[in-house]
């Protein structure tokens, strides 16, 4: 029986990353040792914009190892990726109904600066918890194990380049649907400034 539910952490995650977690009432156990994997969610996002989806992604530092634990990627500032990506949310999410009461908890993000993405990550992860009501205990890792045998392992399911868990999205309302059409499992953003505390209706 399982004991834990295994994630990894995501920027800003997809509403399938909510979906998981509410759909199985486990303490969240939080991946900090794997290898970073780049071209996964653990350091992009994706948006519905005017022009249609936008992917926002966090620059990491370079290392001398091919290979290192997500716990020590570091966040590169060598451009100023923070004030491009909040203006492209605000661009983005401007006209939706709740932005403007979640705008301040968020723009913290992109005026602080952050020296590990995992940090970063945990972060935005405790607040959109706490913004969309989900009581969950979270704790981490304290090695890095291939298989862990008493825990539901979500580590690689929730990947930009596979099926998403989502297979009957709900659909809600998105500022931009009109012109480009409902996208389905976008950042949870893209839902809560849509839906606010309605938000976990559609998870």
């Amino acid at each position: 029986m399982s004991t834990h539910l295994l994630l990894t952490t995501c920027y800003l995650p997809p509403v399938s990353y909510f979906h998981c977690i509410q759909q199985n009432s486990l303490p969240v156990l939080i991946e900090k040792y794997d290898n970073f994997q780049k071209q996964t969610y653990r350091s992009r996002t994706r948006i519905a914009t005017a022009n249609g989806i936008q992917e926002l992604i966090v620059p990491i530092q370079h290392s001398k190892k091919e290979r290192s634990p997500m716990s020590e990627k570091r966040i590169s500032y060598e451009f100023d990726w923070q004030r491009l990506h909040w203006l492209s949310l605000q661009a983005a999410y401007r006209n939706s109904a709740y932005f403007e009461y979640y705008e301040d908890d968020f723009a913290q993000f992109y005026n602080k600066k952050f020296d590990f993405l995992f940090d970063f990550n945990i972060a935005q992860l405790e607040l959109l918890l706490k913004s969309l009501k989900l009581k969950r205990e979270l704790s981490f890792t304290d090695e890095y194990f291939r298989s862990v045998p008493d825990a539901l392992d979500f580590r690689d399911r929730i990947h930009p380049k596979k099926e998403s868990l989502l297979l009957n999205p709900k659909p809600y309302y998105q500022v931009f649907e009109e012109k480009n059409g409902f996208y389905s499992d976008l950042s949870i953003v893209d839902l809560l400034f849509s839906q606010g505390p309605q938000s976990k209706n559609y998870f």
